[in-house]
């Protein structure tokens, strides 16, 4: 998993999937409450999708949608936009 520091991974050159990643890689998502572990889903992009491991996903590109991928305990492992 990547270490994510804050002030050393810091979002200057504007790539919204870097910026995401610095946010969500190493948390799981939560359905009510943020913490230095947990992310609010309610604060993801309104085009979003969470992908577990082994889910099928069409493969359609949407510069806009972010997709979360999540290992099998829910930790986010990475994002990507399309």
């Amino acid at each position: 998993m990547p270490l994510v520091v804050p002030g050393i991974m810091d979002n200057k050159s504007g790539d919204l999937t870097q910026e995401w990643t610095n946010k969500l890689v190493g948390k799981k998502l939560s359905d009510d409450s943020h913490s230095e572990t947990n992310f609010c889903k309610r604060d993801l992009p309104q085009q979003h999708r969470v992908i577990q491991p082994g889910q099928m996903v069409t493969k359609d590109f949407q510069p806009d949608r972010l997709n979360v991928h999540v290992n099998d305990d829910g930790t986010v492992s990475h994002v990507q936009h399309g």
